[in-house]
């Protein structure tokens, strides 16, 4: 507990043992209510600093959701961001299959390589992907591509860059259109390069038109539409033999 003054008491004079009535009693006093006001504020400043954790939590959530939003993306809004993108500068370098290329390198440079761009999309905003592949249905243009490229490269984000600024947009694509590498090679390995890789991008396209999908169907799609298939065309069921290989080259060929 320590030395208490007020309880102090004089030796030489023990039959008296007079309190010590000084100033010490009303310093202690004081220290007291000092001491005191020091929890208080000590406790007042744990309320503030919970406080503020709170509302920086509560406001990093806001922005989240304010960033993310979704109003709701429909086919006619692909079709009108492809429109607007179609009559920006350097829209006529742009080729489908280089969108198509694009979109699956950032895909394998994702966090999760496995996913599709849709999937990925729906880890990031739960029900965005989905959103977007039910408005990306039908064939898949030059514009349709230009437009599912912006959201493999803006992510979220790219409903606002598309409304902003197509320009720019349109810009990016041309720049990441090719891979950082193979723009370090020379004139005759990238034409070589570029005929590899548009040759696997048509042959992909062509792979999911064969199962009746759309591109960037997920694999349990491709599965489902491949038994279905199976079951109308495979030969001992009166159906084509050419047809039954060409799908069951299309299957092999996306699922590898």
């Amino acid at each position: 507990m320590g030395f208490d003054p007020r309880q102090w008491t004089s030796a030489s004079q023990p039959s008296q043992r007079q309190r010590v009535t000084s100033n010490v009693e009303s310093l202690l006093v004081e220290n007291d209510a000092l001491r005191h006001e020091v929890r208080r504020l000590r406790a007042e400043l744990e309320r503030l600093r919970l406080h503020q954790v709170r509302e920086n939590r509560h406001r990093s959530k806001e922005s989240f959701n304010d960033a993310t939003e979704v109003s709701g993306i429909t086919a006619f809004h692909i079709d009108a961001w492809g429109q607007v993108l179609s009559q920006q500068v350097g829209w006529g370098d742009l080729r489908l299959r280089s969108l198509i290329a694009l979109i699956e390198r950032l895909n394998r440079k994702s966090f999760h390589p496995k996913l599709n761009l849709y999937q990925r999309l729906d880890r990031l905003l739960p029900g965005f992907g989905s959103e977007l592949h039910a408005a990306m249905a039908g064939s898949l243009t030059k514009k349709r591509g230009a437009v599912l490229a912006a959201f493999a490269f803006y992510g979220v984000r790219a409903s606002e860059w598309l409304n902003e600024d197509p320009q720019r947009v349109v810009q990016e694509l041309l720049k990441h259109q090719e891979s950082t590498q193979s723009s370090r090679r020379t004139r005759s390995d990238r034409r070589s390069t570029d005929r590899k890789r548009s040759g696997s991008s048509d042959e992909r396209l062509a792979a999911y038109t064969i199962l009746g999908l759309q591109y960037g169907s997920t694999e349990y799609d491709i599965k489902k539409a491949y038994r279905r298939l199976v079951k109308q065309h495979h030969p001992d069921l009166g159906g084509s033999t050419e047809d039954f290989h060409k799908i069951s080259e299309a299957y092999q060929f996306l699922m590898e």
